[in-house]
């Protein structure tokens, strides 16, 4: 746990990891808390609004039968086993159990298709697999393409010919368990990545992994946990971001979790949510934010009283940090980091200043760098790409069966992020943008990141992604997509406005030559704008004309 200091220099050199060699993340997020019987763990509001109230003691008992029954129907330790569910008590329940049997989860999506999954599922060789009625009929669609796959579990509804009931293999199960004495290093998790560039690869994570993920949460979260701390996301569990970032952490810490993951994202809802539960810490992907910003006056309507907001994936900028503090009442700090090796860089409001535009400095415990080709640090300011020193504890263990990718992915010591950015003297780091979306223009480099953040600060725009666009003469030319607020019409002295927001502000040479008014961006199911989706588009474009 960080140690709390005056200054970022102070936590962060105090900081030395503890790893133990033995490690069970089930155990540690759960069997740990249980013998404080009304230690209460989660509270679950379903679409309708009921809520439910579990504490550790109810997680130790209902996954202690869960594995039990998962052990009696074949799975053992090592076999793969996907979760294709939401936010839920059943979801939680299933992750324990897994852990506890020493099997490793795959989180999965329940957007995915058909195709998805049965591109993750093959490639993790899954033996089992536990989802809803919602989803269920995916699973069956692909089961004769899957010859691992021999058990399938549902939560709910009729189950179908030989589908296996959630509830039924608990009541079943002994409540007694012997957890499996795993090590730290031994692997716990797949997680497949968003696929941009090619398809998902699974990163394999160790139990380890949630203890390297501690710091990074702690640090962002203004030292988190303190007294009343309640945790929350809409980020899905299915994800990196949501599981160990908030629920894994959160129950490390003994502190409760709120599940609720909507069918829809309502700004409205969540201020609602938030106030209702009395939320005191959330992780907030940035779009999020966006639209959260957009309801009017929300504080005259939800007494809410937050004490921390992380965010990550994208910039914020300075209006959506002026937001958080005139609205939500804080400092939004921000994260960075990836599946591979997640939460290494940060801000943390109480020991150091958060810079706009900067994603913070290196977490502790972690050593961080920009580096060169070669894979040697460059000097202050130089743009390079982003680096994190081997070993690491929240590093992963490898993509599963893709050992080539897996040597790719590192520069001697250096695990290379696909990211550029550069480092001031400071030590803080500023984004650039992922190494295929630089714009090459007219001889200069441009990241799209400092255009979209200068477009944001236009009264007018709600969302934006800036691309390069082919060029025959400037190599590529800056376009970007903007979703225009609902009162703001789109017309050619807007157009206007805004191209002269971003010369004035940047520099000439930055500014979108070309803008097109959309009605909504393209996403990943993490809420991060796919710029290689628009780029695609106007190559298919040019190839028509």
């Amino acid at each position: 746990m960080l140690k709390i200091g005056k200054t970022y220099d102070d936590v962060y050199n105090s900081f030395k990891w503890e790893i133990p060699e033995f490690y069970n993340i089930g155990v540690d997020v759960c069997d740990k808390w249980a013998h404080q019987r009304y230690r209460l763990a989660l509270i679950y509001e379903n679409e309708n609004g009921k809520t439910e109230k579990y504490t550790f003691w109810n997680l130790k008992r209902l996954s202690n039968k869960f594995a039990n029954s998962l052990r009696a129907y074949g799975i053992e330790r090592g076999d793969r086993v996907g979760i294709l569910l939401p936010q839920s008590p059943e979801t939680a329940i299933s992750h324990i159990s897994i852990y506890k049997l020493g099997a490793i989860a795959i989180p999965l999506f329940t957007l995915f298709g058909t195709e998805a999954l049965e591109y993750r599922l093959s490639n993790s060789e899954a033996k089992g697999i536990i989802t809803n009625k919602e989803n269920v009929h995916k699973v069956l669609e692909i089961w004769d393409n899957l010859p691992n796959l021999k058990v399938i579990i549902v939560t709910d509804g009729e189950k179908p010919d030989n589908v296996l009931g959630f509830w039924d293999s608990i009541e079943k199960g002994s409540g007694s368990f012997e957890p499996i004495k795993t090590k730290a290093n031994d692997p716990a998790l797949i997680i497949y990545t968003s696929g941009t560039t090619g398809p998902p690869k699974g990163a394999l994570h160790a139990h380890r992994t949630l203890l390297g993920h501690l710091p990074g949460v702690e640090f962002p979260h203004n030292f988190f946990p303190k007294e009343g701390d309640l945790f929350w996301t809409p980020a899905d569990w299915a994800w990196i971001g949501g599981l160990i970032d908030v629920l894994l952490p959160s129950w490390h810490h003994g502190i409760p979790v709120v599940a609720h993951r909507a069918k829809k994202f309502d700004p409205e809802e969540v201020f609602y949510l938030i106030a209702k539960h009395g939320i005191r810490n959330a992780f907030m992907p940035p779009t999020a934010l966006k639209m959260m910003q957009q309801v009017k006056d929300p504080a005259s309507r939800h007494d809410y009283h937050m004490r921390s907001i992380g965010s990550g994936g994208e910039s914020l900028g300075d209006e959506l940090l002026g937001w958080g503090r005139d609205v939500m009442g804080l400092t939004i700090n921000e994260f960075y980091g990836q599946t591979e090796c997640n939460l290494v860089v940060g801000s943390c409001s109480e020991v150091m200043e958060n810079i706009p535009g900067s994603m913070g400095r290196a977490i502790p415990g972690h050593i961080v760098e920009v580096v060169d080709e070669s894979g040697v640090p460059v000097p202050p300011d130089t743009v390079g790409e982003v680096a994190i020193k081997s070993p690491d504890p929240v590093m992963f263990l490898q993509y599963w069966n893709n050992p080539e990718a897996t040597t790719e992915k590192y520069n001697g010591e250096w695990l290379l992020t696909g990211d550029l950015a550069r480092k001031d003297e400071n030590g803080y780091f500023w984004y650039i943008g992922r190494t295929d979306d630089v714009i090459t223009s007219s001889g200069y480099r441009i990241g799209p990141a400092e255009i979209e953040n200068c477009l944001m600060n236009h009264p007018s725009v709600a969302m934006v992604a800036v691309i390069g666009k082919p060029d025959k003469v400037r190599t590529e030319l800056v376009k970007a997509f903007i979703v225009l607020k609902p009162e703001v019409e789109n017309t050619q002295k807007i157009e206007k406005e805004i191209k002269e927001h971003v010369k004035v502000r940047l520099a000439a040479y930055e500014y979108p030559r070309e803008i097109e008014f959309v009605s909504e961006l393209p996403m990943t199911t993490t809420g991060k704008i796919m710029r290689r989706e628009l780029r695609k588009l106007e190559i298919e474009r040019q190839s028509k004309e």
